[in-house]
């Protein structure tokens, strides 16, 4: 209790008028970091630095005292031992309001350093590469820079850490304006910044030594870097901000331009995730339609504007205000069908100039232009946050192959019916459980999604397809209980169905398949969207 006390008692408030007098400048980017000694140097701050730092620095004509002459211990080692040194560190980490500091500084003789400025060894850069060797991303572990960083920000009521060449500028500028001296707010937005640099640095490394251990590590860790400042969440009264996993391949809006319209808002991105995603299955050229989360129209077409007419045509209704996700560039022909429906979000490869003259008569259609051609990491778990905690599970990429399925009832499907119930298998692993998916002629006709009761989702995907059954087959996420739910769609016209199967009353459903002449195929596994 008593050390709890001390430590409390021992944090200082900050002084408005502590100069900067001395800097350490210590970067592996060393994006503007001439102009940023430079500047230091014109206010009469020493500039302290270490290695190629120094020699950059001294190249360009700015005055630089080496670290070693600051603790009188040369750099060894290869440079992995340069800057921890009881002389640096007691010159970060004293606190100039406390007397016994500055006795013991004195009589040490360490000189107290003001502002510190560092950033680290490229190690995400460098484990990201192919094919590098574990040496060399070792090597690029930093051990000083993050201790300096971090008691330098520990200590940021005499210290200022400066991370980002981004603040630099800001930095000078107030230096310049303030006769040297950082205000308190400054300096601990500085610390706030350093340590949240840190911990990124130190998550991508566990996360490096985890993924070659074991998938679900006893300790997960992910960072994540704040890309748009949305205009609310799900609804407009919550707030909302869209951050990118540190470390990912690619992500939601990784290579994507926004040529026009609103701000994307939170519900756009749940969307376009479920679009992205969806939209990999195929090849060909594919529009897929999605409103709340769900697929409400997916089709291919030998064009763009094939593929669009055909996915738009199975539910015109959910489509208003829908998300359009495209695999191939819009055309000014297909412009003009788009802008002729309400769209929220138009996704697209790529934009004729013509085309953007149409789609310019929407002002609020936000479009969004996709240059990413990286493919999603598969190995990358899929997370989902709950009260207090995270579920963790690999993700749902895999699709069975023909090999793998069973045909359990007499008829087998010819050649046409195999494309169209993988078709229809496809759509089906992308729609919110309990799911139901109708297809004909490679799009689809009617999609119940989200429902409680399997067959009620039957009936809501029939209901939607009209009067367009006839011939069309059927996708179940999961085993049907009972026999109901087919018997539905048979007599409706469905003539093939695709499903897991492993319901205790698989026989009484392919009885009625049967019974039917029409066709039942097993895939053996099921694919829940929640």
């Amino acid at each position: 209790m008593e050390q709890s006390t001390q430590r409390v008692t021992a944090i200082a408030p900050v002084v408005p008028g502590e100069q900067v007098s001395r800097a350490l400048l210590s970067v592996s980017d060393k994006t503007g970091i001439v102009e940023f000694a430079t500047g230091l140097a014109e206010l009469g701050i020493e500039i302290v630095s270490t290695g190629g730092t120094a020699r950059e620095l001294t190249a360009a004509g700015v005055s630089v005292r080496s670290i070693s002459e600051l603790t009188g211990f040369p750099e060894i080692m290869d440079g992995r031992v340069k800057t921890l040194h009881p002389k640096l560190h007691a010159g970060l980490l004293a606190l100039r309001d406390r007397p016994e500091h500055m006795q013991a500084a004195e009589e040490h003789e360490v000189e107290l350093v003001d502002l510190v400025c560092v950033n680290l060894y490229p190690f995400e850069r460098t484990a990201s590469r192919r094919g590098v060797e574990d040496g060399e991303v070792i090597e690029n572990i930093d051990i000083g820079g993050p201790t300096m960083i971090r008691a330098a920000a520990k200590n940021f009521a005499f210290v200022a850490p400066v991370v980002s060449p981004e603040s630099y500028d800001a930095v000078l500028d107030e230096l310049r304006e303030s006769d040297r001296r950082l205000s308190p707010a400054t300096r601990e937005s500085l610390a706030a910044e350093a340590f949240a640099y840190t911990a990124r640095y130190d998550t991508a490394i566990a996360r490096w030594f985890q993924e070659k251990r074991e998938d679900f590590p006893p300790l997960l860790v992910r960072a994540f870097e704040k890309v748009l400042e949305l205009p609310y969440g799900e609804n407009p009264h919550q707030r909302a901000a869209y951050y990118e996993q540190v470390g990912a391949r690619s992500h939601v809006l990784s290579m994507v331009s926004q040529l026009g319209g609103k701000p994307l808002s939170f519900n756009n991105l749940l969307d376009l995730d479920a679009g992205r995603l969806l939209l990999g299955e195929f090849q060909i050229p594919a529009c897929v339609i999605i409103k709340h989360n769900n697929p409400c129209g997916v089709a291919v077409g030998t064009s763009a504007l094939e593929a669009y007419q055909r996915a738009f045509a199975c539910d015109p209704m959910s489509a208003f205000g829908g998300v359009v996700c495209m695999n191939r560039s819009v055309e000014a022909e297909l412009a003009g069908a788009l802008v002729g429906q309400f769209v929220e979000v138009l996704f697209a490869r790529g934009y004729d100039e013509d085309a953007l003259e149409v789609l310019a008569s929407k002002p609020n259609l936000r479009i969004l232009d996709d240059r990413e051609r990286r493919t999603v990491n598969a190995i990358e778990p899929h997370l989902r946050q709950v009260v207090g905690g995270m579920l963790v599970q690999d993700r749902d990429y895999d699709l069975e192959d023909r090999g793998e399925m069973q045909v359990v009832s007499e008829r087998r499907p010819s050649e046409a019916e195999w494309n169209e119930l993988t078709f229809a298998w496809k759509v089906c692993k992308h729609v919110r459980s309990n799911a139901i998916v109708l297809t004909r002629e490679l799009a689809t006709i009617g999609v119940g999604a989200g429902q409680m009761s399997r067959v009620d989702s039957v009936r809501i995907a029939l209901e939607k397809a009209r009067s367009a059954v006839r011939g069309a087959v059927m996708a179940s996420d999961a085993y049907f209980p009972f026999p109901d739910g087919p018997q539905l769609a048979i007599d409706a016209g469905v003539s093939a169905i695709i499903q897991p199967g492993g319901s205790m009353r698989d026989p009484d459903v392919v009885e009625a398949v049967d019974a039917a002449g029409a066709v039942m195929v097993f895939t053996s596994r099921r694919h829940f969207r929640h």
